[in-house]
């Protein structure tokens, strides 16, 4: 599980890294909105208190720490279930992709409150009208990865 607990820690690390560098370091908490490569790539503010594109959101404390005790729980199952499956390489780093960004998210529950999501993603004339994070493109990578990679043993 070490190839599994490296990607969680650079996953964790980066994440919350970037969040503080965007929401404290250039205010985005206040000013809202950054044009970066504009109209495709922005920083847009949105605390998300629900789950995918914010739903089942609430201000509700009970929402709250019901999501994070779910993150928590689901992390846990992952991480035993990748360890006792004796998962290869590509099977730990899916787990540590979604583990490292469900505890991500988790973090920003505890601090903030709700999840900072900020990068905006804009194509082909169609606007984006969600914001995400680094955590949650690794929480899809993740998942994605262990359907994907499932059912494979380690190599000896």
């Amino acid at each position: 599980m070490r190839i599994a607990t490296l990607t969680l820690l650079a996953i964790l690390i980066s994440d919350q890294v970037l969040k503080w560098f965007v929401v404290i370091g250039l205010n985005l908490r206040e000013v809202l909105y950054i044009e970066v490569l504009p109209p495709w790539f922005n920083l847009t503010m949105a605390w998300n208190r629900g789950v995918n594109f914010g739903l089942f959101a609430s201000d509700s404390d009970t929402t709250r720490w019901v999501l994070i005790a779910l993150a928590l729980f689901i992390s846990g199952w992952v991480w035993l279930w990748v360890r006792r499956e004796g998962g290869g390489p590509m099977l730990q780093v899916s787990a540590g992709f979604l583990v490292g960004g469900a505890l991500g998210n988790v973090i920003d529950r505890l601090v903030w409150g709700a999840v900072a999501d900020f990068i905006n993603v804009t194509c082909c004339g169609i606007r984006n009208p969600y914001a995400f994070n680094v955590a949650d493109i690794a929480i899809f990578a993740g998942a994605f990865g262990l359907i994907l990679f499932a059912g494979g043993k380690k190599d000896p």
